[in-house]
């Protein structure tokens, strides 16, 4: 497999890794234990391009790959030409009971296979490009053809496309295609800066300029309720611009427990009317995921305390993983144990080691007795938790032991490598399973 990645595609998982970070790409390469899930998601998947609409909730305790699976799943998604946008739910920033906030953040990450973040400007630009397209293949203005030399014409028709389009959408949210209008208009006049006030309203940026809003004949910030209207337009825009529906995951939701009651209550009741909404019909093209631990799914203070809420997520799992549903509204992530830690620090080792010119040594150095003796080692040094150590596992591997294998003709990790890990490179979670402020181990 990994002979046939790219030496950039290779470089850039590996500085991830090096950092202790999650790849935002190449996740293919590193999804140990995943093929489980692969037929379920392909289903999902073309459900959503065929005009259907999945939720889907993950569950996993912390350190169990949550935030890569989600990562993964977005590879997959974009491979089917889906957009994506991946938001961490927090109680400051992107609280869940104010969903212009989770709006907002899905515009600033949204995606594509060809478009970073945000994607926004390229996606509505696009999306009036192929209206254009539409009116001069074939649209009609009062029964009459276009002609593509008549900019005024062609305007009124694509204006009427506009909201033939978005009709469905201008029956709860008129200020959106409202905004588009706006923008397209500023766009055709030469102000720049009109189009990107405009286009930050649309975004559900709140503090645009009163002026902008105006000449675009919008007021106001965009609230919870408009959000969903909102959401619903973004779909439309997506679809009629190649891109048949969109992967939104909400990461981390089990945030919402450390938020006042009140608070809580408004962002379980928030999800609950997006679950329904989702299964309505309302989003056609929308795959919903969340993420968050047992302890929110099962706890009384997730959940558990509004019942239509556990009522939908309630899944019966059997004592077995291995029996799973991965069709089940609740997917559960079971975490790693040394040996699938082990498998993963091989396929690490693997990508490194092709394409390197110590080769040989990197695969002789850094056998498989080694990962196991290094995943032993740190499991150990988190109070056996082995879930929470693939992340430094893997930072250690590769900048403790890989490269300097590759570096230095005469290291040895097994002599020259003691592994140290320090507080201020460990999460809250890993120092919270650790019992030294530094620890040091000589590998056997």
């Amino acid at each position: 497999m990994s002979a046939r990645v790219s030496s950039a595609r290779r470089r850039q998982v590996l500085d991830a890794l090096r950092r202790g970070a999650v790849p935002e790409s190449g996740l293919d390469l590193l999804a140990v234990g995943l093929d489980r899930f692969s037929g379920a998601v392909t289903e999902e998947i073309d459900t959503v391009r065929t005009g259907g609409a999945v939720f889907k909730a993950i569950r996993g305790e912390y350190g169990s790959g949550k935030t890569f699976f989600a990562r993964w799943l977005a590879e997959q998604a974009k491979r089917a030409n889906l957009a994506t946008a991946e938001v961490q739910i927090s109680e400051n920033e992107t609280p869940l009971h104010r969903l212009e906030t989770v709006y907002r953040r899905l515009t600033e990450r949204l995606t594509t296979a060809t478009f970073p973040p945000s994607a926004l400007r390229a996606v509505v630009d696009a999306w009036f490009y192929a209206l254009e397209d539409d009116v001069l293949g074939g649209g009609t203005v009062d029964g009459g053809a276009v002609d593509p030399a008549d900019q005024a014409a062609v305007d009124r028709a694509v204006e009427e496309l506009l909201g033939q389009r978005l009709s469905v959408v201008g029956r709860t949210a008129p200020t959106f295609a409202n905004a588009l209008r706006g923008y397209r208009a500023a766009i055709t006049s030469g102000d720049a800066a009109g189009a990107d006030a405009v286009l930050a309203w649309l975004g559900g940026q709140p503090h645009v300029s009163a002026a902008a809003r105006r000449h675009a004949g919008i007021r106001g910030d965009l609230d919870h309720f408009g959000a969903l209207g909102f959401l619903q337009g973004l779909l439309v825009v997506l679809r009629d611009c190649g891109y048949p529906g969109l992967l939104l995951v909400l990461d981390e939701v089990e945030t919402l427990q450390r938020v006042r009651s009140d608070a809580r209550d408004k962002a379980l009741n928030a999800l609950r009317q997006l679950v329904d909404e989702v299964h309505s019909g309302r989003f056609p093209g929308l795959y919903l995921v969340i993420t968050g631990t047992p302890a929110f799914y099962d706890g009384p203070q997730g959940v558990a305390r509004l019942a239509p809420l556990a009522g939908r997520l309630a899944t019966d799992f059997p004592a077995d993983p291995r029996f799973d549903n991965p069709r089940a509204v609740q997917l559960r992530l079971p975490g790693f144990t040394v040996d699938s830690l082990v498998e993963l620090g091989a396929r690490v080792r693997d990508l490194f080691a092709d394409g390197s010119p110590a080769r040989d040594r990197l695969l002789h150095l850094a056998d498989d007795a080694y990962l196991a003796d290094l995943a032993a080692a740190l499991a150990g040094q988190l109070g056996g938790k082995v879930g929470i150590a693939p992340r430094l596992f893997l930072k250690k591997l590769v900048a403790g032991v890989l490269d300097p294998i590759e570096l230095h003709p005469d290291f040895d990790p097994r002599r020259d490598f003691a592994l140290m890990v320090a507080h201020s490179e460990m999460t809250e979670v890993e120092r919270n399973a650790t019992r030294a402020d530094e620890i040091a181990l000589d590998l056997p």
